[in-house]
């Protein structure tokens, strides 16, 4: 039993952890649902080796906005790279975001205080920002830091908003950041630099996404001047699709770390052999006594691979119970790790697998039980 509780709690655990963290995973893309579509370059190890790396253009964003039909809200996102931000005399060195004032519509994501960007903040050019609650607390700002001024890359800016508490994701903060307009963060970008741009955009129709991705193909194609017979060197990807990724990614991990530490339910499953091995000698002169009162070969059988079958159940429901709490101990004791969650199927797998393990390995034992010899085994000392 302490074999196959030790074994099952080994698995329970390993698939809390992953299966809670994919909860987390998932979590960020509930608000982004199917008809949510995301435009970014593609590049392969040639490209970084050479240095010829792709990046979506503003001609791209542009095209995007006003060459493709069925498309209802576009939200550019881009990198503002080696910009800073300071407060009073404090540093930080956040992620500097330009984006438009669809993006919250777009990712369902809206500010916890203040206002997010609105379109007229792009057209005059306004130096607003919306912040991550990370840099609030790195720059010691107010705790509502609406209306306070913070320093960007060498200029001034209003902040207007905090968007809510995010967390971490593969031990990067979601909350360190400040979001200004994306025609703010073109200017300071200049011409010098290659900025990274991504673009998120949404389907007026969600029954039409598949037409709608091969319109998009077609005009991104058109704008970076791609040859036909040339492959793409960009993506356009469902919201969904990243979750879908993800999902294959942690379930074949949590497949083969399940594997692994399953090992130790065979040994389990050897010992519950070896020790209904150990108990048939003891109790030859009871099997003995039962097939002289009549049991048949069937019945005793059955009688010791249902013990066997007995001890394994009850050392994988103990084992189940202690793998969880392993995963939450462990989760709780990791900071930002998502908490540990237990689908209802494995608790009933492993309680199943724990019993075959037990009728498997309880087959030998039960069988020479069963084909002991009454006369024989009533004379047995």
């Amino acid at each position: 039993m302490l074999g196959i509780m030790i074994g099952t709690a080994a698995v329970i655990s390993v698939v809390s952890l992953m299966h809670g963290f994919s909860e987390k995973i998932r979590g960020q893309f509930a608000d982004m649902g199917g008809g949510t579509l995301t435009l970014r370059a593609e590049n392969n190890n040639e490209n970084f080796r050479t240095g010829k790396i792709n990046n979506i253009t503003f001609a791209d964003v542009s095209a995007l906005r006003h060459n493709v039909q069925g498309i209802d809200k576009v939200s550019p996102m881009m990198l503002v790279q080696s910009a800073g931000a300071s407060y009073q005399g404090r540093n930080a060195l956040p992620q500097i975001i330009g984006t438009s004032s669809d993006r919250q519509d777009v990712t369902g994501q809206y500010p916890e205080v203040g206002r997010f960007i609105v379109a007229s903040d792009d057209l005059r050019n306004r130096r607003v920002a919306v912040i991550g609650q990370q840099l609030r607390d790195e720059l010691s700002m107010p705790e509502n830091p609406v209306g306070h001024f913070l320093m960007i890359d060498r200029e001034w800016f209003k902040v207007v908003g905090m968007m809510p508490k995010r967390g971490e994701i593969l031990g990067f903060s979601q909350d360190n950041f400040a979001m200004i307009p994306f025609e703010v963060a073109r200017s300071m970008m200049g011409n010098v630099q290659d900025p990274v741009i991504q673009a998120t955009f949404t389907a007026s129709n969600v029954e039409e996404i598949d037409q709608l991705r091969d319109r998009v193909r077609r005009v991104i194609r058109h704008s970076r001047r791609i040859a036909v017979g040339e492959e793409d060197d960009f993506k356009v990807e469902a919201a969904d699709s990243f979750v879908k990724q993800f999902d294959e990614l942690s379930g074949a991990a949590t497949v083969i770390l399940g594997g692994i530490v399953a090992i130790s339910l065979l040994v389990g499953g050897i010992g519950i052999m070896n020790i209904m091995l150990v108990s048939v000698t003891e109790r030859t002169r009871e099997i003995g006594v039962l097939k002289a009162l009549g049991a048949t070969r069937q019945m005793i059988l059955l009688q010791f691979l249902f013990e066997a079958a007995l001890l394994a159940l009850a050392g994988g429901l103990a084992g189940i119970f202690a793998g969880y709490a392993i995963g939450a101990t462990i989760s709780s004791m990791v900071p930002s790790f998502p908490p540990a969650h237990v689908p209802l199927w494995v608790v009933f797998v492993s309680a199943g697998f724990s019993a075959v393990v037990g009728v498997v390995f309880g087959i030998m034992p039960a069988s020479n039980a069963a084909g002991l010899d009454p006369v024989e085994a009533l004379r047995y000392e």
